[in-house]
């Protein structure tokens, strides 16, 4: 049977893979090319592959890391402890009425960060800090205010 381009193509595929594999120095597989694309035949061709295999032969898989080797999983942050953080920084623009839902989430935030091994203490710590700043700061004015009321009346 006569070959094609296609056979003649698929041929130099095979050549090209073995050569890539060392199966080949340059001049033969130069040679063997050449033939390939000369050949008329589909037995030609064969004869010029037989000793290769049919394509790239398959690598052996690569070996992964260790799992000793890497990196610990980040535990999943608690969403009250970015709500309190977040309450607590809203104390200033808010004039402070964002301080006790900062308290309040970020000591339900740490007990659920205690209990279920979740991330975000430090938020949760953020916002309690920034919240009691906040309503000692309220307290303070407050009675501030009461005194001075006393004092004036």
């Amino acid at each position: 049977m006569l070959a094609s381009h296609a056979d003649r193509e698929r041929a130099v595929d095979v050549l090209r893979a073995g050569y890539g594999e060392g199966r080949l120095e340059k001049t033969e597989f130069d040679q063997r090319v050449a033939r390939a694309y000369t050949a008329r035949t589909v037995g030609e061709l064969a004869l010029l592959v037989a000793d290769l295999p049919a394509g790239p032969v398959p690598q052996p898989a690569v070996v992964g890391v260790p799992g000793t080797f890497l990196p610990a999983p980040r535990p999943r942050t608690n969403g009250k402890a970015v709500a309190a953080a977040v309450c607590g920084l809203l104390c200033v623009p808010t004039f402070g009425l964002t301080g006790v839902p900062a308290v309040v989430l970020g000591h339900v935030a740490r007990r659920e960060i205690q209990r279920g091994g979740e991330g975000g203490d430090g938020l949760a710590i953020t916002g309690l800090v920034l919240g009691w700043l906040s309503t000692a700061c309220w307290a303070l004015v407050l009675t501030l205010l009461v005194l001075v009321g006393l004092a004036t009346g």
